[in-house]
């Protein structure tokens, strides 16, 4: 029962993030700020784990190949498909969920047991608007950060499987360039639009509900990276079986 009325809230807490809006002087300072804090800060962790998971698919797939019939140009084909399809935009989102999920929890929590979100209110301002929005139009640059993912994936993998030796830069790239399909990509994005939402607001929503002290903000954290985790491997399921079903 308390996860259907948490359902309900959820939706509420929507329609009240996009209601009263704050004056745009004021929002597009919050935006910036949002957007270097969640999109850019994270940066480096998705470079480094794309880079090695791309190299670790790949490394995977030649191991896996021990028949002399079976071409050597599979293993780029695998890891553009494993990369573009899966590992960058769900598995970085899971990730991400860890990291920004958090942080954004953490944040939002804390301004609420120090009652900084009641002043907001008293003052007249839609607290809402004011932490929740600039958060979802951050993460709006969040294709941004699963492109950058796509490549260094890729890149790692042709690192891995030519210098490793199991594959030569020319059967790689064939690989690479072999039954491409555009639409895999606009599947991909389509997620990641998708996973963007549910990074900004159900932690938001875990922070600015929450009830306690400091010890309550870590506990809301790691309950708001369970539920964000549990909902982008279900959406990734229901948008897997829509799309391409």
């Amino acid at each position: 029962m308390i996860y259907l009325e948490n359902i309900g809230r959820y939706f509420l807490m929507l329609r009240d993030v996009f209601r009263r809006p704050t004056k745009w002087s004021i929002m597009k300072d919050l935006i910036l700020k949002e957007a270097e804090d969640l999109i850019f800060g994270s940066l480096g962790i998705v470079a480094f784990i794309s880079f090695f998971i791309g190299g670790v698919v790949a490394i995977q797939t030649a191991l896996n190949i021990d028949n002399p019939l079976i071409p050597k140009y599979l293993i780029g084909f695998t890891t553009r498909q494993s990369v573009i399809l899966e590992f960058a935009p769900t598995f970085t989102s899971i990730i991400m969920a860890g990291k920004v999920g958090s942080y954004i929890t953490s944040s939002i929590g804390t301004m609420r047991v120090t009652e900084q979100i009641d002043a907001l209110e008293v003052m007249g301002v839609n607290a809402l608007n004011y932490l929740v929005f600039p958060k979802v139009i951050a993460l709006l640059l969040y294709p941004f950060l699963i492109s950058m993912a796509m490549f260094l994936g890729i890149v790692g993998g042709w690192i891995a499987s030519v210098f490793g030796g199991y594959t030569t830069n020319a059967e790689f790239l064939q690989g690479l360039q072999g039954d491409f399909n555009p639409y895999h990509v606009f599947y991909a994005f389509t997620k990641t639009f998708v996973f963007a939402l549910i990074l900004a607001t159900i932690p938001s929503f875990y922070g600015f509900y929450m009830k306690g002290g400091a010890l309550e903000v870590g506990k809301a954290s790691t309950t708001s990276f369970v539920w964000t985790s549990v909902v982008i491997i279900i959406s990734n399921y229901l948008l897997t079986q829509i799309m391409l079903g």
